[in-house]
């Protein structure tokens, strides 16, 4: 299957730090269809020689096991070309699509690798030029919108140049091996589907947690927040994941149906409940392994006095029959104490323990990064004697172990999902819109709040008041049981 693969940004960060080498891996890994192009476009005048020798540049700073020796990336290399673009020229589109049309691929994939102020522009302009035929498809990246209002508009231009079928809003989360474990978890075993209700399940928690700060992107990360970075699009994906029902089948529409059930079952925010339920923090000078970091105060590009959150924690539920009552908490920020992404199903405790001590409930741990796999906390005898009390055991499931073959990672099958036009992993425009119409009041309630953020040390786990609100309905996170 002939393809054109063209990235808008071509020069920028994400292409040339996730998306090429994630190409590189699935050329590797001879899972790229043969017959393919891939064009960059970007404002610099450059040569295919010139953007080549600009990749294998960066490829150094790709980690050594997935970095091309000079043959494989000589190979490579013949894929890629370069045009100039200034997107808001019309005559550059029309170039474009002479460059696409004298080939004349099966599928043409048009990466919006850009600041999402962009697209409607770039779309509007790929409809003007008829670069929106039954055989292209458009990928948007996050963030898509800063409210609803932007991303209702970003939406309603995609939609009078392309229709549904052929949007493609990705989420890398969805690509992560370890999230498509999770439907496999469930929906490929009949074994924990029945307990996944409130009958046996007592929370749920979600933590995203990073360990880096923001880093040189300051500017950008101050008009975006954790709420908006993570809680909107990662957190509430595998909260759909986690929480949905069975689709009827693993076709795409089957499963957003599902999902978007889930998201217009949450219970809505109100301002008594987002002071009681919803906890946001900006990180303060700390320690991370043994080396001091700075304030988000005093990182580049950070305005004074910013009142921007770097961690959120909140509490919802999904008014269902499934899940009525259970408390899901989600959690994410940066400079916490650990980098990882977990889900975590604690189950209720036995209804009448027969044997001597504290019962322990089970626990069911999800492992999304920096491994991923399945952990299940049971409890069970010694054997050592009358009376014993029961200890602790866990069955663990490394599934980089289960599976030592070469995995894909998430750019990597999402890029080949687009290309195949495979869009059960990527979010659908109704999804995004009731994601956003759950967060904006948090939102609106924190623009009008003067207090700002809770202050907390760098390496610690948040504000104090994250505990304390999971601690009013009797629980702990997982790392403070």
């Amino acid at each position: 299957m002939a393809f054109d693969l063209v990235f808008f940004g071509g020069t920028g960060d994400l292409t040339w730090r996730k998306l090429m080498p994630a190409l590189f891996q699935a050329f590797r890994h001879g899972k790229l269809p043969p017959g393919g192009r891939i064009l960059a476009v970007a404002r610099d005048e450059r040569s295919d020689g010139d953007y080549r020798n600009f990749i294998k540049e960066r490829f150094v700073e790709v980690e050594s096991a997935k970095r091309p020796s000079d043959e494989e990336f000589a190979r490579f290399a013949d894929l890629l070309h370069y045009r100039r673009m200034d997107l808001s020229q019309p005559e550059h589109y029309a170039g474009l699509k002479q460059w696409i049309d004298e080939r004349g691929a099966d599928t043409v994939v048009l990466y919006l690798a850009t600041a999402p102020y962009l697209f409607p522009v770039i779309c509007e302009q790929l409809g003007a030029a008829g670069l929106n035929g039954p055989n292209v498809r458009v990928v948007l990246e996050k963030p898509l919108g800063h409210d609803l209002a932007s991303a209702q508009q970003i939406n309603r231009v995609v939609r009078s140049v392309f229709s549904e079928a052929q949007a493609f809003r990705i989420d890398h989360y969805l690509g992560k091996p370890s999230v498509q474990n999770l439907m496999a978890l469930r929906f490929g075993n009949a074994l924990f589907e029945p307990l996944w209700r409130r009958e046996s399940i007592a929370n749920i928690q979600i933590t995203l947690a990073e360990g880096l700060g923001v880093g040189t992107r300051g500017d950008f990360y101050d008009q975006t927040g954790a709420l908006r970075d993570m809680i909107q699009n990662h957190a509430l994906q595998l909260l759909t994941m986690i929480a949905m029902e069975p689709p009827s089948t693993n076709d795409a529409d089957a499963i957003r149906d599902e999902k978007l059930k889930v998201l217009k079952s949450l219970r809505p925010f109100t301002p008594e409940s987002v002071a009681r339920d919803v906890v946001r923090g900006q990180y303060r000078a700390g320690t991370i392994a043994g080396k001091a970091v700075s304030a988000y105060l005093d990182e580049q590009k950070v305005p004074a006095g910013s009142q921007t959150e770097t961690f959120v924690a909140l509490r919802t539920e999904v008014q269902n029959w499934r899940w009525a009552g259970v408390p899901f908490y989600l959690r994410t920020g940066k400079r916490l104490a650990l980098h990882h992404a977990q889900i975590v199903v604690n189950f209720r405790e036995v209804p009448h323990p027969i044997f001597p001590g504290s019962a322990r409930a089970n626990k069911l741990v999800i492992n999304l990064q920096p491994e991923d796999g399945l952990e299940l906390h049971l409890l069970a005898a010694k054997g050592s004697g009358q009376g014993e009390m029961l200890a602790p055991v866990s069955l663990d499931l490394d599934f980089d172990k289960a599976f030592p073959s070469e995995r894909v990672g998430a750019y990597e099958r999402l890029l080949m999902d687009a290309i195949a036009g495979r869009l059960n992993l990527f979010v659908r425009s109704d999804e995004q819109e009731q994601a956003w119409r759950w967060v904006e009041p948090i939102l609106d309630i924190w623009a009008a709040d003067p207090n700002g953020p809770r202050p907390y040390a760098a390496g610690t786990w948040g504000p104090p008041a994250s505990s304390a609100m999971v601690a009013r309905d009797g629980c702990t996170w997982d790392e403070e049981q």
